[in-house]
């Protein structure tokens, strides 16, 4: 049996929506401008989930991220799709979606030359559990609770083993603001 089609959500270089296209015919060497988002969440104690991505996945496998990311459906609001995505990478709620870097938005190429280019407004939310996840496979390999000063220290001292977009997340000030502030 065949996975559902997931589309992505096409947009102009202003953002407005021009259609939608086959996410797995889309992340290319020309991927076309589409909107996606972040999350990163946070526990009682002040931390952060990083997450590892898969090793099966299409870009930046085995790399540390941030929580969780994905693409809104056609339709869907970003909150719906942060919390669909909480559920489909990491197999739990979360609640206190908030935006902090509405503006994110980011172009890399990875080392297969596979292109990321996207509208990815940036969240955290808040995961009120225990502490232990278990992640799907598919999405994640590993995974830690960390400081969030210890995170920043590891990104900029090693910004090759952490997503792209997690790198200029910190660099445009992910943990301040009124988020965190």
């Amino acid at each position: 049996m065949s996975s559902p089609i997931e589309l992505v959500r096409l947009l102009d270089d202003d953002g407005t929506e021009i259609g939608t296209a086959d996410k797995s015919l889309v992340h290319g060497d020309n991927t076309p401008l589409h909107l996606a988002f972040s999350c990163h969440l946070l526990d009682g104690a002040g931390r952060t989930l990083v997450t590892r991505r898969a090793l099966s996945k299409l870009t930046w496998p085995g790399v540390w991220t941030n929580s969780f990311c994905g693409h809104p459906a056609p339709g869907e609001t970003l909150e719906d799709a942060v919390r669909r995505r909480a559920g489909v990478e990491l197999n739990l709620e979360v609640t206190d979606i908030r935006p902090a870097l509405p503006d994110f938005r980011y172009r890399a190429v990875d080392a297969s030359g596979i292109v990321e280019n996207e509208i990815c407004p940036v969240f955290t939310a808040v995961y009120t559990g225990d502490g232990v996840i278990s992640p799907n496979p598919d999405e994640v390999c590993d995974w830690a609770w960390a400081d969030m000063g210890d995170l920043e220290v590891s990104v900029e001292a090693t910004p090759f083993a952490f997503s792209p977009w997690l790198v200029r997340q910190f660099a445009e000030g992910v943990y301040t603001g009124e988020v965190f502030g």
